[in-house]
């Protein structure tokens, strides 16, 4: 079996309704390559749907047989996902 290359994607600083589409693009091509670490360091403001979009991003490389990891999430990320209750979800994914 051949051996991946792991995609990294740098989220945004602002993940609103605007940006989500870019960044599910991004993902989707990235997931097609093979493992992705998504570097959200950046990120200052995160919406739901862009949460739920990483989440199943997450689902088609747990599928794929990918890893994919979010790296160093700032704060603000880190207290949107507990915010909404999704700290669990999240918490095998994200590397700090």
């Amino acid at each position: 079996m051949a051996k991946h290359i792991t995609q990294t994607v740098a989220l945004p600083a602002v993940i609103d309704l605007d940006a989500i589409d870019g960044v599910r693009d991004v993902l989707i091509d990235a997931l097609e390559e093979g493992p992705v670490s998504v570097d959200a360091a950046a990120v200052e403001r995160v919406s739901t749907n862009a949460l739920l979009l990483l989440v199943s991003a997450a689902e088609t490389a747990r599928r794929n047989q990918y890893e994919f990891a979010i790296q160093a999430p700032s704060a603000a990320m880190v207290a949107a996902i507990g915010r909404l209750g999704l700290s669990a979800r999240f918490s095998g994914m994200m590397r700090q």
